[in-house]
């Protein structure tokens, strides 16, 4: 990790999920593609339902060479780790439509703020 400058105000950490086009995309049946997206959507939301993700959405915009990020979201558990565990467990990414990066995201303490997300109590 790379040493971060002098602040004079806190920072919020959160885990940035970055879904990509898998390589099995081209290549599934659209049979199959449809029920994997219907089986991702499902994990997304069940891992939403547990308040493991704040938020997650897709992004729309033209297509950009090497392959362009088609969804993101948030979760603040803690751990890139654990995140990129259960965002392998989706179904989509385990059949390759689907890749996923985990990544460190920070801002401003108090500068997010997500009313629609459960949170465990």
């Amino acid at each position: 990790m790379t040493d971060r400058p002098q602040l004079d105000f806190a920072l919020d950490t959160y885990e940035c999920i970055v879904l990509y086009p898998g390589p099995a995309g081209p290549v599934l049946p659209q049979e199959t593609v449809q029920r994997l997206q219907a089986e991702h959507l499902a994990h997304m939301q069940a891992l939403q339902r547990r308040g493991l993700v704040l938020v997650a959405g897709s992004i729309d915009g033209p297509a950009r060479e090497p392959a362009p990020p088609i969804g993101i979201g948030l979760a603040r558990t803690g751990s890139v780790d654990d995140v990129r565990t259960v965002m392998e467990a989706d179904p989509a990414v385990q059949a390759g439509l689907y890749q996923v990066d985990v990544l460190t995201f920070l801002c401003p303490a108090g500068a997010l703020e997500f009313p629609l997300a459960r949170t465990e109590g």
